[in-house]
């Protein structure tokens, strides 16, 4: 489909038909002979002499030219175009973070499977974040790791296979062994700065109680609420242990409710799986439709053939005059 970018041009058509009538003629001086009988000469021929005036004609073809090439310039100042068809581009409307404990307490091995064996923490974490991050094609995630301080594995990034990947290779004690609840929620506060999208979830994972962040859980989670950040936190370990193999379910649930989030806790890998599905439906994929059409100019041949009529029709002009003079 063909159309035209600024239809008001056309508007300029008869501006040369304007000229033409309403403005003064161009005058030009030019050199002229001058000898002292000159006056009577026009007294014996019986002329009255006055200013003089040569009035140049156009030809036909000259004529035609003009107002073909002047109706192609403002067909190219109306700046047509090629439309093509829609494009629909498919962009995220929520940023997600995920806040991975990995100090450790993770490496204890007290997760039970669905066929009953028991697994490592993490590695039953990473399982089951892993199937929740390919569900979340389209979303742009973030992978944040905390022990004793708190790491960007991955800014936030719609290439999830690469947030997997990196989640794969993550161990126990990266980090170092204690656990910074708050650092990692004010990391994650720092990620979201990066992010222009106003739905912002943070998934935070702990099996532990805070004992090395600078500045408290609570506290952070106030802030990340100032910034629009929904927190939704997951326990897993014992809530009966001692020292910081605890987790501090309290804590957790306190940092959730202060964000408008929620809190969940899971006891083996089968609860785990509940609470992803449960968060997938609390907080299902947001995502925003662009659509626009692809648009190529074409001023460019109007204004190629006016250059075309221009250039042709002085090579007429000019091979009928040398004509005539070898006549």
């Amino acid at each position: 489909m063909i159309s035209l970018g600024f239809a008001w041009a056309f508007l300029l058509l008869p501006l040369p038909w304007f000229v033409w009538r309403f403005a003064p003629p161009h005058r030009k001086q030019v050199p002229a002979l001058r000898f002292p009988f000159f006056r009577k000469i026009v007294e014996t021929i019986g002329v009255a002499p006055r200013s003089g005036a040569i009035v140049l004609t156009r030809s036909r073809l000259q004529m035609l030219a003009a107002i073909v090439c002047w109706c192609l310039v403002v067909l190219a100042m109306a700046r047509p175009e090629r439309v093509g068809e829609p494009i629909e581009i498919t962009k995220s409307a929520r940023d997600v973070v995920l806040a991975i404990d990995i100090s450790g307490s993770m490496d204890t091995r007290d997760f039970i499977a669905p066929d009953g064996t028991r697994k490592q923490r993490l590695e039953a974490v990473r399982d089951v974040v892993r199937s929740f991050v390919e569900r979340r094609e389209g979303d742009r995630m973030a992978l944040i790791v905390f022990g004793s301080k708190a790491y960007v594995q991955a800014p936030l990034t719609e290439d999830l296979d690469t947030v997997i990947s990196l989640l794969d290779i993550t161990e126990v004690g990266m980090a170092g062994p204690h656990t910074a609840l708050g650092d990692s929620i004010g990391l994650s506060i720092r990620t979201f700065e990066a992010s222009d999208i106003e739905q912002r979830l943070l998934i935070l994972l702990s099996d532990g109680s805070d004992t090395s962040s600078t500045m408290s859980p609570i506290n952070a989670a106030e802030i990340a609420a100032g910034h629009g950040v929904e927190i939704y936190t997951v326990g897993v370990g014992d809530p009966g242990a001692t020292g910081e193999a605890r987790v501090d379910l309290d804590a957790l649930e306190n940092i959730a409710s202060r964000t408008g989030g929620e809190f969940f806790f899971a006891e083996d890998e089968t609860d785990l799986n509940a609470v992803y599905d449960r968060i997938d439906e609390l907080a299902p994929r947001q995502v925003e439709v662009l659509s626009y059409r692809p648009r190529q100019p074409l001023a460019y041949i109007p204004l190629a053939l006016a250059a075309l009529v221009g250039l042709g029709t002085i090579l007429l002009l000019h091979g009928g005059s040398r004509r005539r003079a070898a006549a």
